[in-house]
């Protein structure tokens, strides 16, 4: 059975953060970590004490996560950042309720105590003898302990306290993976059983020693069963310091999912269900168990259901039949075409996670030409005369202070100077476009075609279409580049208003000019002819976007979003040099350019080398973190393969940043999923001068002394397709609907009563309510709860098994 886990953040926003900086502001961000290992840096937002970051995160984790942690910093451009505050959350905080967190949480101080990391190996024995009782501790080694010294090393000992005695092991120096070895024996004092205490310290020449952490167990324990294996490090136990909202607060939203899925055969009558949905007559649509599912479904839950539906039916080859059944049910009780797909319903939710699924490489084809000129140019532009900053403006003027107009009529010409390129870009990208995407426009406009015919209703199968492509994909997408991976930080205030304006003008194209001229935001009147002269085009576009042959969908049932030998990532790395020839340590690395793939990473000198190196996934033990005191360089990673002689070799890269460092070792962990003998250990430093920096170890081939983080990854649009994860997720779904389920359709069930209550909806559900309709949803949703409960069943019987 396996299991899964994952992790839902939202990092919103910050307030009453205090200014760090001598301009009475401050220049925040956030670094997220899970169990001590970053995951995840926020863009800096510049000179406020308010910032908004909305960004989202998934991390996918093992099942023994321990902790999250938010530490809020004040970014400096000369010195090390200042830290502001942080806040931590235990794993039975989030889980406390099973909706998670959203609220706003007041920052703590960071106490260096309580900073404590890493794990400690003991085996305990308890003797008895003539004299009385003693106890011998065996300390063998401890692992990723924090740093405490500016070398990014610590000088750890440990202190054993037993029995109103202490005892300690011996320094080892330049180290956060010492190896002792050695064996401590205490001999108790007259009195009552002691617990046993192991602290861990960090030894200074100047000044007092530094605490690493420490783990304690009761009598009870020493004496049942004598711990022997690793520990996990706890702080010293204190109250959790109460700042009263003095250095400002987060609003985050957390939510963590655990699951243990089950072999395929126990979901296989509950797949078989909502896979015959789709595919049944459309005058049962209705009745299906979809149709029951959509109903116990609330709003807040409704996208993380179509997601997983989605994905469901697409490695079923089944998303085309799918999409049109969501869309025909929403079109159906629809009775006015202009607020047609504008909620958040299943049908709307469904198609916008399906753009992402299957056409994320084609918007960052479409739109990153652009959105890089927007980044790279910084060119000022309003229309807006209430938020015009002439003193900004007079960078596009030489003769002084620019009026108003003159801003206006510069920023329309740097406005329509980049939505032409990129009106030119989306009207060409027809055959660049997903084959299974146009398949679902074509669905879509028959459908609505169908509803809607007549003269009167010309334009809503347009609308209908744009509505998804333009509001909810390419819209979205400019405003906010870096939650679409088109950037690597967010824009800063001035590009960030160049975006909004241009997606506003997308937006008007996608709406066809319809509410141009009508009150709203009359500053954009100045762009309205060249946007009425691009809706025409839209159209043409829109038209030979669905002029597409094929009733099936394109590939049939798949387990993956891209082809194995797709690029999943690219971009430029620093690579170390195999043999180094003993130079300085950056000297031993050379920029290179790298593909990431299902198959091969492969590198060059450039994006047009011609002659490429690679190195095959299937190769691939582990993909690690290096400590940054190995090279003296931070946002190194190491990947470790095996060749068919069975030996390893290391490959260390060197990202730009933080998150480019957190994405490339996803991507690469993610892509060497399926590979056997994976390393559940390895080095997280570097073997030089005849020994390895993270332990000390002189031998080469030494055991890892740092555990390997393979299930740690970052969730996005490529993760491979798991039938059985997204059906239990249903599952999950139902069973929070259970009740509602039984009372809607089961309890006190009388076909008069409910007809009468559905009949008040909307005349299209009227129409069609029936007592047989009735009837069949009360078939469905006794046959869902049958499978429910075998489902329960199921995991009672796995949960009690050893």
């Amino acid at each position: 059975m396996a299991k899964s886990s994952h992790l839902n953040i939202r990092v919103v926003e910050g307030r009453a953060l205090p200014a760090k900086d001598v301009s009475g502001s401050s220049d925040p961000y956030c670094l997220v970590k899970v169990d001590d290992e970053v995951v995840a840096r926020t863009a800096t937002v510049w000179r406020s004490l308010s910032p908004f970051w909305g960004e989202e995160y998934t991390v996918h984790l093992p099942l023994d996560f321990h902790h999250l942690a938010f530490y809020v910093l004040d970014q400096d451009t000369v010195g090390h950042d200042d830290v502001i505050g942080k806040i931590s959350l235990s794993k039975e905080a989030i889980t406390a309720d099973p909706r998670g967190i959203d609220s706003w949480i007041n920052l703590s101080r960071v106490d260096p105590d309580a900073e404590v990391q890493g794990e400690i190996c003991l085996a305990v024995q308890v003797l008895e003898d003539a004299r009385g009782r003693s106890l011998r501790c065996h300390v063998r080694q401890a692992r990723d302990l924090a740093p405490r010294d500016i070398s990014g090393t610590s000088d750890p000992f440990a202190r054993v306290f037993w029995g109103g005695r202490s005892l300690e092991t011996s320094t080892i120096k330049r180290t956060r993976f010492p190896h002792w070895d050695e064996v401590l024996e205490l001999r108790e004092m007259p009195g009552s059983p002691s617990p046993l205490r192991v602290e861990l310290w960090d030894w200074d020449m100047v000044g007092k020693n530094d605490f690493l952490g420490m783990v304690e167990f009761p009598p009870q324990v020493l004496l049942q069963k004598p711990p022997n294996g690793w520990f996990r490090l706890l702080p010293f136990p204190r109250a959790e310091e109460d700042c009263g909202g003095n250095l400002g607060a987060l609003r985050l939203k957390v939510r963590l999912a655990e699951d243990r899925v089950l072999p395929s055969r126990y979901y296989q009558p509950l797949a078989e269900l909502l896979l015959g949905s789709v595919q049944g007559p459309v005058e049962e649509d209705i009745a299906s168990p979809l149709a029951v599912l959509e109903e116990v479904t609330s709003g807040d839950c409704r996208q993380d259901l179509a997601t997983k539906l989605v994905k469901l039916f697409l490695g079923q080859g089944l998303a085309g039949p799918f999409l049109d059944y969501v869309t025909r049910r929403e079109v159906a009780r629809t009775t006015d075409p202009n607020v047609l797909f504008r909620s958040n319903s299943l049908a709307s939710k469904s198609m916008e996670q399906f753009m992402k699924l299957v056409g994320m490489r084609y918007l960052h084809e479409v739109l990153r030409p652009v959105i890089s000129r927007v980044f790279e140019e910084k060119k000022y532009m309003e229309l807006d005369p209430c938020k015009m900053d002439l003193s900004r403006a007079r960078r596009i003027s030489f003769k002084g202070t620019p009026s108003e107009e003159q801003v206006r009529e510069t920023s329309v010409g740097l406005l329509t100077g980049y939505l032409g390129p990129l009106v030119d870009a989306i009207v060409g990208s027809v055959p660049r476009c997903p084959h299974a995407l146009r398949l679902a426009f074509k669905q879509l406009q028959c459908r609505v075609e169908e509803h809607f015919p007549g003269a009167e209703h010309e334009d809503v199968k347009y609308l209908a279409t744009s509505v998804f492509l333009f509001l909810r994909f390419f819209a979205p997408a400019i405003l906010t580049p870096k939650l679409f991976d088109l950037r690597d930080h967010h824009a800063d205030p001035q590009t960030s208003r160049s975006l909004l304006l241009l997606a506003k003008a997308v937006q008007s194209i996608g709406n066809l000019g319809q509410q141009l001229g009508q009150g709203k935001e009359p500053w954009m009147a100045p762009l309205h002819p060249f946007l009425l002269q691009s809706v025409s085009r839209v159209r043409d576009f829109l038209d030979q976007l669905v002029d597409v042959d094929g009733d099936e969908e394109a590939g049939g049932p798949a387990r993956a979003l891209v082809p194995p030998s797709a690029t999943v990532r690219e971009g430029y790395l620093l690579k170390r040099k195999e043999e180094p020839a003993g130079l300085a340590t950056r000297f031993d690395f050379k920029k290179r350019y790298f593909w990431l793939s299902g198959e091969n990473l492969s590198y060059a000198r450039s994006p047009e080398w011609q002659v490429r190196s690679s190195i095959p996934v299937s190769h691939i033990r582990a993909v690690e973190r290096v400590d940054e005191g190995a090279f003296q360089l931070q946002h190194v990673m190491q990947v470790v393969t095996q060749d068919g002689a069975g030996t390893l070799h290391t490959t260390y890269l060197q990202c730009k940043n933080v998150n480019d460092l957190n994405q490339w070792l996803s991507a690469l962990r993610k892509a060497s999923a399926p590979n056997q003998d994976k390393l559940t250990s390895c080095h997280p430093g570097a073997f030089r001068g005849g020994r390895w920096t993270c332990c000390l170890r002189a031998e080469r081939s030494a055991a890892g002394c740092s555990r390997t983080h393979s299930a740690v990854t970052l969730g996005d649009w490529s993760d491979p397709l798991d039938p059985d994860a997204e059906t239990q997720m249903v599952y999950r779904q139902l069973l929070l609907g259970r009740d509602q389920l039984r009372m809607k359709f089961l309890e006190d069930f009388n076909p008069d009563t409910a007809l009468e209550a559905d009949a008040g909806k909307d005349s299209i559900t009227a129409h069609r309510v029936c007592p047989e309709v009735l009837a069949r949803q009360r078939a469905v949703a006794a046959h869902l709860l049958d499978v429910l409960e075998d489902l329960d069943r199921a995991h009672e019987e796995f949960q009690q098994r050893p």
